[in-house]
């Protein structure tokens, strides 16, 4: 049985490298359906598994702004990978994590790969795999795909994962009292409409946010388009985009 393993990050991440030290030769690559962007896919074969790994479009958020954040967005909610592995970069953790944390909102099933860690320590800067860990409440892999360092560990982590022996709890952030009233209002209609299908949460805050492509997403995803009756109002200067 095959895993799949979506990879998902920001641009020059070093993601790229870490696609192709896990797959080696075993890769091939094409199009999305009905998008001119390009999409990678690998095998990778560890003691325990194997695992399709795709590559996803190199994205600073995953909200509907352009080809490449919805291939990436879809990907994660429609597919469903069984892990989704957010790569960071070492040296500026603070701006990547806007990705990571949205990730974090939309499937459970995450592992953190804090890439470039060589770069970092030459520059003097030092992670703390265990707190960051604690924080995200995902497990945190420190990497250099390029020395070809933490790989070993994160193969382990994959494995452990699929293996039901991780548990996580994700870091959902909060927003303002009016945006979390709106969730709260609006989740039991979502899972009436998706059940378990569907991070009800997350699609909440894409709803308030306006998303049209979204929904228009929704209503391809599901048999009946005319099902989808979720009523929704933009939040005032939306809700999400300076998480």
């Amino acid at each position: 049985m095959s895993h799949r393993v979506a990879l998902a990050g920001n641009p020059n991440t070093g993601k790229s490298t870490l696609f192709n030290l896990l797959t080696g030769l075993r890769q091939h690559t094409g199009n999305w359906p009905g998008k001119t962007v390009v999409r990678a896919e690998g095998e990778l074969r560890t003691d325990n598994h194997t695992f399709q790994i795709i590559d996803l479009p190199g994205t600073y958020s995953l909200y509907s702004n352009s080809a490449d954040e919805e291939v990436a967005r879809d990907y994660i909610i429609f597919e469903k990978p069984d892990i989704t592995l957010v790569v960071v970069d070492a040296t500026s953790l603070e701006r990547n994590l806007n990705l990571a944390l949205q990730v974090l909102e939309m499937t459970k099933n995450v592992i953190v790969c804090v890439n470039l860690i060589d770069e970092a320590r030459r520059k003097g800067i030092t992670v703390d795999k265990k707190e960051l860990s604690r924080r995200l409440g995902v497990p945190v892999v420190l990497l250099s795909a390029r020395e070809k360092i933490g790989v070993i560990q994160l193969m382990k982590t994959m494995d452990q994962m699929v293996d039901g022996k991780i548990s996580t709890d994700p870091y959902l952030i909060p927003y303002e009292e009016e945006v979390e009233k709106k969730i709260e209002e609006m989740e039991p209609r979502i899972k009436e409409i998706f059940g378990d299908s569907m991070p009800s949460r997350w699609l909440a805050l894409r709803l308030l946010d306006g998303d049209k492509n979204l929904l228009q997403a929704l209503k391809t995803y599901i048999r009946d388009p005319q099902s989808v009756e979720i009523k929704h109002e933009p939040a005032q200067g939306g809700c999400c985009h300076g998480a």
